[in-house]
């Protein structure tokens, strides 16, 4: 029998805080300041955001916030209030005006366990969610780096991140105009926008709790920026190559869609040499942290090497 995964039991660990923490954050008692907690809303939120997953992007805010001595606590609900937009997200992509899944996490995705309505709510619901979390003094009691923490997260979850670079793969497959072939370049750039802005932002954010200088700062930025791409190549050849029964959702849908992928642009082998690239890059990023950043490296590892 082979021994336990270190890694694999770390970030395991932190996928059951989070999923502990969420279920007390979508609790049927009302919040400070609120009136009621619609049942159909709240059962469709907890669908959405309790429903499994790795937790990478708050495993990557609490081991990069770790580098710094940063509290557990702190960093584990800045990494739920990220991880409420990344399923706010999801719930979005998956709607029918946008990817149109069915499947997610090996379950029905919520606009087809509820319906439509109740779906964009719910996604509409978890991003304010994530903001009124990040914004409480659990996270850090300095009120300006709260500040600080809530600026980037916009910013990486809206027009020049997350959502631009949604905007930008619709226009790629042609939804409002003929269709464009995109370039490596411009494939790179949307994907850095729609995937890698909140893991990029996972990594910034811990150096954020933990009053980082500057060169410690960039790092960061580079190593998240380098598993941020990673993530999509390896997300884009599962398409290509997995089994939708061992993901939890289908497969083989980005060349059905004429989605604009590095693996489409670059070919298979080329973007696993590119992953790879991708890989020892992050893992050059973390050479000013020594050892204390060896959990970070077998991150990226995981990020390329993933079959789920």
């Amino acid at each position: 029998m082979n021994p336990p995964d270190p890694f694999a039991q770390r970030l395991a660990a932190v996928a059951t805080e989070t999923d502990a923490l969420l279920d007390r954050l979508l609790g049927a008692e009302p919040a400070e300041g609120e009136i009621a907690r619609p049942q159909r809303l709240l059962d469709a939120m907890r669908h959405a955001a309790l429903g499994g997953g790795k937790r990478l992007r708050p495993f990557l805010l609490l081991e990069s916030a770790a580098l710094f001595g940063v509290s557990r606590d702190g960093a584990l609900m800045a990494g739920a209030a990220l991880e409420c937009v990344h399923c706010y997200s999801l719930v979005h992509d998956d709607l029918p005006a946008m990817d149109d899944d069915e499947l997610r996490r090996g379950r029905p995705t919520v606009h087809k366990a509820f319906d439509e309505a109740t779906a964009i709510l719910a996604g509409d619901a978890l991003l304010t969610l994530a903001f009124d979390v990040m914004a409480r003094r659990e996270v850090h009691p300095d009120a300006e780096l709260r500040v600080a923490l809530i600026s980037e997260l916009a910013r990486a979850a809206g027009i020049g991140g997350m959502a631009g670079g949604q905007m930008l793969d619709l226009a790629a497959e042609g939804r409002f105009e003929k269709k464009r072939p995109l370039g490596e370049d411009a494939i790179a750039v949307m994907q850095a926008m729609k995937t890698g802005a909140l893991i990029r932002f996972a990594c910034r954010a811990g150096a954020i709790l933990g009053n980082a200088d500057a060169k410690a700062c960039a790092q960061l930025d580079l190593y998240g920026a380098a598993i941020g791409q990673a993530f999509q190549i390896a997300d884009d050849l599962l398409d290509v190559e997995g089994d939708s029964a061992t993901i939890g959702k289908a497969t083989a849908k980005d060349a059905a869609a004429g989605k604009a992928t590095l693996v489409a642009a670059l070919g298979v082998s080329a973007a696993r040499s590119r992953l790879n690239k991708l890989v020892a890059q992050a893992d050059a990023a973390m050479a000013t942290f020594g050892a204390k950043a060896d959990t970070l490296r077998a991150a990226a590892r995981f990020v390329a090497q993933r079959q789920i």
